[in-house]
């Protein structure tokens, strides 16, 4: 089976953008030698990866595996080239939001100091999950565990209280504490990028919920005063907020911090950094 980076780049860039010409433009090809090099690699490999239509392009199954892994492949083809050309790359560590909370500045400074020939990046990403299947990153910090993890490892650096997000002159902001019940008959704005609310109520007591895309959305709606919001103590350390109180939940239990790194670690000092965050948290004063 003779299947060529170009037939990688190319099924890449077609899931990416979801039509021949954006894909071919990113390229700089034709839209014709675009859809002879898709059509080779599917003939190559014996599968159909793309169903076209008039109006659409949609991966298939085995399309859209072969799109995540071809992009894996590229970028550490990437990584290999630019570290033979420059030496050693930098430790890439990905998050949604709130990092490691108020850990992350410690946890950072010290690795800097212990392992100065590793240097770390660290690079907010709405989907980092995905970006570390794809490569693009080495590690990443989530608040939520993906079902099932498969092809990567997760260990749980330590627990945060859940904080209810309200806004300046709202009836509860002058509370030091709510119940979740006291949320009941509010809006309550949730974030696609932070995910942590969760089933918290009892299905017939379900406050009315709405999605925003990202944490600056979400944190702007609540200023507004057009919802309040449940979030992790790691919000309130890492995104203060004109015109948003955080108040802690009495009854809101405790969300996972988790740190995600490949099975096939992508990065040499991938281990090093695992074991330098886990003790890093374990010594952190209380």
């Amino acid at each position: 089976m003779n299947v060529e980076l170009r037939h990688l780049r190319a099924l890449a860039a077609i899931g990416d953008h979801g039509t021949i010409s954006g894909a071919a433009a990113v390229l700089r090809i034709s839209q014709p030698a675009l859809s002879r090099t898709l059509d080779q690699l599917e003939r190559r490999i014996g599968t159909t990866l793309v169903e076209r239509t008039t109006r659409r392009l949609a991966l298939t199954d085995a399309g859209r595996r072969l799109h995540e892994r071809a992009h894996l492949i590229l970028n550490q083809l990437d990584d290999a080239l630019a570290e033979a050309a420059t030496g050693p790359q930098p430790l890439h560590i990905g998050f949604a939001w709130a990092a490691l909370g108020d850990h992350t500045v410690n946890l950072l400074r010290t690795w800097r100091d212990q392992h100065p020939a590793a240097p770390v990046r660290v690079h907010r990403r709405d989907d980092p999950e995905t970006a570390l299947r794809r490569g693009e990153l080495n590690a990443a910090i989530v608040r939520l565990m993906p079902s099932p993890p498969g092809d990567l490892l997760a260990a749980e650096l330590y627990r945060e209280p859940r904080l209810a997000a309200v806004p300046d002159g709202h009836p509860l902001a002058g509370r030091s504490s709510v119940r979740l019940a006291d949320l009941r008959g509010q809006r309550v704005v949730l974030c696609s990028t932070s995910a942590t609310t969760g089933d918290l109520w009892p299905r017939d007591q379900r406050p009315q919920t709405f999605d925003v895309a990202n944490v600056d959305e979400w944190l702007t709606t609540i200023a507004t005063g057009e919802a309040v919001g449940v979030t992790a103590q790691g919000t309130e350390r890492t995104h203060p907020y004109p015109g948003v109180r955080y108040l802690p939940i009495i009854d809101g239990g405790t969300v996972a911090v988790w740190l995600l790194w490949p099975r096939v670690p992508t990065h040499p000092a991938t281990g090093a950094f695992i074991d330098h965050a886990r003790r890093a948290v374990a010594d952190a004063p209380r």
